[in-house]
């Protein structure tokens, strides 16, 4: 029988971004919470808790942790705080995953 011979597969950057956005989208609150970003593009906190059936407070935490590591971005609108789904390439992918 022959051998195989196997490249190696690095530990680099992108591999481990993409494993921490695996980790982070892999709670089911969050999955959740994506899946509604993906259709609406843009809520806020209290839309997302109403939609999702939770508390704001529930809700901001998860939403707080995703958007330090590049999921949404945050916009006022008066004493709400809105999140805004980021475009990019890495967070599109996840839509296929989570919510397809």
């Amino acid at each position: 029988m022959e051998h195989a011979t196997y490249t190696k597969v690095p530990l680099n950057g992108a591999l481990l971004k993409k494993a921490r956005m695996l980790d982070l989208a892999g709670d089911p609150t969050r999955i959740r919470i994506l899946c509604f970003m993906f259709k609406y593009k843009k809520a806020c906190v209290s839309d997302i808790a109403k939609s999702l059936d939770m508390t704001v407070a529930s809700i901001s935490h998860h939403l707080q942790i995703m958007k330090d590591n590049g999921f949404f971005a945050t916009e006022r609108i008066g004493q709400n705080i809105c999140y805004i789904l980021n475009e990019q390439k890495d967070v599109r992918r996840l839509e296929r995953i989570v919510c397809g």
